[in-house]
Formats: structure tokens, C-alpha cells, sequence
């Protein structure tokens, strides 16, 4: 089994089987968050058939519950993949801490990404933004989109001037 040799089980090296666990975890922590930013639509699926030898079993498909389909991340619009990667960002760091014996990850910067979401999609996106930042969690949203900036009452503002760039705090 740990040389990856077993007889009707994917050829699987021991170092990438223990990448694969992990990453399924990952995937399952990802899916409670992706689930709620989709309405249920997607779930992100460990690609058991490797499209190349060296990321064999660690790489992503997406289940389209509203088609039945399975197809490849790659085809995800650009809001959809920004959803799916903040979920798998937000599901990394649940597998983290609940492995690593007392090591909290309460800080989390995401930088842009949200031009890419349509009103409901910014929405929901803000939703399990804000669900983050319960209990002593802080979330950095660095974005140019306006909408986004007025649901924020704390900003730091940058501004450029020919003299260099000034900063002005909100909210504090």
C-alpha cells in the first residue's frame, strides 16, 4: 500500500496518498462554505484521474448540482472561481487549525477578486466575510469596488498624490 502497488486501488505513493487525505479534508471543509456562496449549486471534487503524474490526486473538479455534471474548475466563470477559491482559501485554514494542536489563524487578507460578482454573488460573499470576523478574527478586504466599499464601515484609504501616497483611517 505505501508504495502505492496495490492491486485494484490507484497507484498512489505513500507521500501523495498522505496529500490526498489532506486535501480531501480541504475539499470537504471548502464545500460548507461553497455551498452557501452557491446556493447549493457547486461542490468541489478531488479529480481522481490525474491529468499529469505530478499532481496526481490533488487536483480539482466542480459538480454542477443544477446540470449533474462534473467538469473541470477551468470552465468556472469568473465570479463562480472566486467564490471557489475563497472557499478553498477559508477551508485550508479550518483543516489547519484543527491539526495543528492550538494554532489559530484569526487573520485573512483578500485582495480583489470582487469585481468579478454580481450583486447576489457580492452578497453572499460578504455574508461569509462578515461570518468570519466573529470572535476575535480580523478580515482585510483590499478592493476598488464601491459597492463593496460601503458595506465596510473600518477602511484604510490610500490615496496617490504626485507628492507620494497619503492614508486616512475610517470608522475607528
Amino acid at each position: 500500500t505505501a508504495n502505492g502497488e496495490l492491486a485494484g486501488k490507484q497507484k498512489l505513493a505513500f507521500e501523495q496518498y498522505v496529500q490526498a487525505s489532506y486535501f480531501s479534508r480541504i475539499l470537504i471543509e471548502s464545500n460548507k462554505r461553497l455551498r452557501v456562496m452557491t446556493n447549493n449549486r457547486y461542490e468541489l471534487l478531488r479529480k481522481e484521474d490525474a491529468t499529469d503524474l505530478r499532481s496526481k490526486g490533488l487536483e480539482i473538479d466542480v459538480l454542477d448540482h443544477y446540470t449533474g455534471r462534473v467538469r473541470s474548475v477551468k470552465s468556472l466563470s469568473g465570479g463562480e472561481s472566486f467564490k471557489a477559491s475563497l472557499s478553498l482559501a477559508l477551508g485550508l485554514s479550518d483543516v489547519i487549525q484543527s491539526y495543528a494542536g492550538g494554532v489559530e489563524i484569526d487573520t485573512l487578507f483578500i485582495d480583489e477578486g470582487f469585481g468579478a460578482l454580481d450583486a447576489e454573488s457580492l452578497e453572499q460573499a460578504i455574508q461569509t466575510l462578515v461570518g468570519l470576523t466573529e470572535g476575535n478574527r480580523l478580515v482585510g478586504i483590499i478592493s476598488h469596488v464601491s459597492e463593496l466599499k460601503e458595506r465596510i464601515d473600518r477602511q484604510i484609504v490610500i490615496k496617490k498624490t504626485p507628492r507620494g501616497s497619503t492614508l486616512s483611517i475610517i470608522g475607528v
